[in-house]
């Protein structure tokens, strides 16, 4: 049934038309076949074989036609005619012409030998013209209009001449929607320099880039060498930068292996492309087996961290998916895209504050959570500047009071989401995460609970986060606002951060504050500039660069640990675990006490009593 729908999908004016045209194309071919055996002379055709030929037509006829049909020659759709239509076409006109000589040998209807051969060059090349001849004229019609002055078009270079190269370069041929112009293709193997690929020169290696970029007048360049590692992806980039071309790429090798590599599939160069290493890998047995089968609660899931680890999760497994967030469109919208991407995960979606400790109270108890993940915190650290008391409220006494349910409900594993602003941090927000941290290692020592922290830098695209602002004031004109020429971060893509907090947790033991390797530090001015370059833009030209100062609570670099934290190995090189420091339990939890009633008579001066908790804090003047 699957097989006549797909086939009636195909206007059958169509079929009719090129049944005709195939039923003429053998009829010709048969009789050319026999005239070209008798060089050319109608009246040297002895006459028993134009009887034999009137007797064998019928049958021609027939089985060529049933043979086409069998290699689908009439369900292929012409436009976009490639290698395996020419393959069906040689086997089904083969198969007929096979026929036709097993035919005449069992009738005794026997004709010269050389016709049968000819009766086959003459069928398939009629065929080929028949069922190629729309895409040609598509094709002659394109470049008859860029002759005549159709629409300019965008002057392309492409960076590879392999098999995802063929494939842009397949559709930009057929396709009468695509405004592109392939002017020229670079590619570092010397051996194909100087050649065509679908009539396009190869003009050189990485070396030609910005020469040809200027010769050929390029708008436009795409990256088509999904299975290029990273660093030479960045080497070669790096090049294209300069050339002030807009850049696109192909999203990756599985497209490609897949068949999806296509015009529409490409994507604009991300920042990640230029960081030079290769995506951060991660042991997923070991995360499946302690995530899977288990309760897992993740608060804080609609952000941009928290919302990566519901995806990742859900995609290990969990006995069911708790998500806890007071943000009702973020919790709105990855319930929603996990109900269409897991179907049979059970998931549950709340809407609640981490600072209500009835609320979370009966989470808890209704739920009873195995795995926590605490993601929810407030984290910009400007707005918390201005909002002390807030990010003292949020993320000190709302950590608190989920630690405190976890204890009281017996969870298994408590994963706390810190950060690199947590070391000597000169911002309220990382002094209350530093804070967030002792709460932990202190209740760790005392309950059931494996408590630990993962400490990570910025990570690229997150809400919040760098590269989206200048994003934004790219697409706005500019100009690009950084804060000092010197700032250097550390950077990672939310997936790799995220998979190295599931491992992480996996290797927790208690007390441990894991620290991920970061990678190589970034200048946000290079990387202000390489976002320009990247757009199509020139600094400085286009797009000014302008520099602000230091924001209030903002350090030129960032730190991972403090001195006295040292550091261990795991079996991830990805993964260190910074030595506890040793605390006054007794004085921390009676200080925590005294904050959670000073905090709510909303003081001017709660950064003073924050730093006699966290003494490594020291607010920037």
């Amino acid at each position: 049934m699957k097989k006549e729908r797909s086939f009636l999908r195909i206007p059958m004016n169509r079929i009719i038309a090129l049944v005709l045209m195939d039923i003429m194309a053998i009829l010709i071919s048969s009789f050319a076949a026999l005239y070209l055996r008798f060089e050319f002379s109608f009246r040297e055709i002895p006459k028993e074989y134009l009887n034999r030929y009137e007797r064998i037509i019928p049958y021609t006829v027939g089985f060529t036609l049933l043979f086409f049909l069998i290699w689908r020659l009439y369900k292929s759709v012409w436009r976009y005619a490639s290698a395996t239509e020419l393959l069906n076409i040689s086997f089904a006109t083969s198969s007929a012409a096979l026929a036709q000589m097993i035919l005449c040998h069992f009738t005794g209807w026997n004709m010269p030998r050389s016709y049968h051969v000819l009766f086959w060059i003459f069928l398939f090349g009629m065929t080929c013209v028949i069922r190629f001849s729309y895409r040609i004229l598509r094709i002659l019609n394109s470049k008859r209009q860029n002759i005549l002055g159709g629409k300019p078009g965008v002057h392309v270079m492409i960076i590879g001449a392999g098999a995802a190269a063929n494939m842009i370069l397949k559709e930009i041929e057929v396709s009468q929607y695509i405004n592109l112009k392939v002017r020229c293709i670079i590619d570092d193997q010397p051996g194909c320099h100087g050649k065509l690929l679908r009539g396009i020169p190869i003009v050189g290696g990485r070396d030609k880039i910005v020469d040809a970029a200027a010769q050929y007048r390029i708008d436009e360049i795409i990256f088509a060498i999904p299975s290029a590692s990273r660093q030479t992806r960045k080497e070669i980039l790096d090049i294209c930068k300069e050339t002030g071309c807009k850049l696109r790429t192909i999203p990756g090798t599985y497209q490609l292996i897949n068949g999806e590599v296509s015009v529409s599939a490409l994507k604009e160069v991300e920042i990640e492309d230029l960081l030079g290493r290769e995506p951060i890998r991660t042991n997923i047995d070991e995360i499946i087996d302690y995530v899977s089968n288990s309760v897992v609660m993740v608060t804080g899931g609609g952000g941009s961290i928290g919302s990566e680890l519901c995806r990742q999760i859900a995609g290990h497994h969990p006995k069911r998916l708790v998500i806890v967030d007071i943000y009702e469109n973020n919790a709105y919208d990855i319930q929603q895209e996990l109900r269409r991407k897991y179907p049979g995960l059970d998931l549950v979606v709340l809407i609640a504050s981490v600072r209500n400790t009835n609320r979370m109270e009966q989470i808890f108890e209704t739920y009873r959570p195995e795995i926590v993940y605490h993601a929810a915190a407030h984290k910009h650290v400007p707005l918390m500047e201005d909002s002390p008391n807030e990010a003292v409220k949020n993320n000190v006494l709302g950590t608190w009071k989920v630690v405190q349910a976890a204890d009281k409900w017996k969870v298994r594993r408590f994963v706390l989401i810190s950060t690199d602003k947590a070391v000597n941090p000169t911002n309220i927000m990382g002094a209350t995460k530093r804070i967030c941290e002792m709460i932990i290692q202190t209740y760790n020592n005392h309950s059931e609970t494996e408590f630990v922290a993962v400490r990570f830098g910025n990570v690229l695209g997150s809400n919040g986060s760098v590269i989206p602002l200048f994003k934004r004031q790219i697409a706005e004109g500019g100009p690009v606002t950084v804060t000092d020429a010197n700032m250097v971060r550390y950077f990672m893509t939310i997936p790799e951060a995220v998979s190295l907090v599931l491992q992480a947790g996996a290797y927790a033991k208690g007390g441990e504050i894991f620290v991920l390797d970061m990678g190589e530090p970034v200048k946000i001015m290079e990387l202000a500039q390489n976002l320009i370059k990247l757009s199509g833009f020139r600094v400085g030209e286009d797009i000014e660069i302008k520099i602000t100062g230091l924001r209030p609570g903002e350090k030129l670099y960032e730190e991972m640990l403090m001195a006295e934290e040292g550091m261990k190995d795991t079996a991830n090189k990805m993964i260190h675990i910074g030595q506890p420091i040793q605390i006054d339990e007794e004085k921390f939890m009676k200080q925590l006490e005294e904050l959670k009633e000073y905090v709510v008579r909303e003081p001017e001066d709660i950064r003073e009593y924050v730093r006699k908790i966290a003494p490594t804090y020291v607010p920037k003047e």
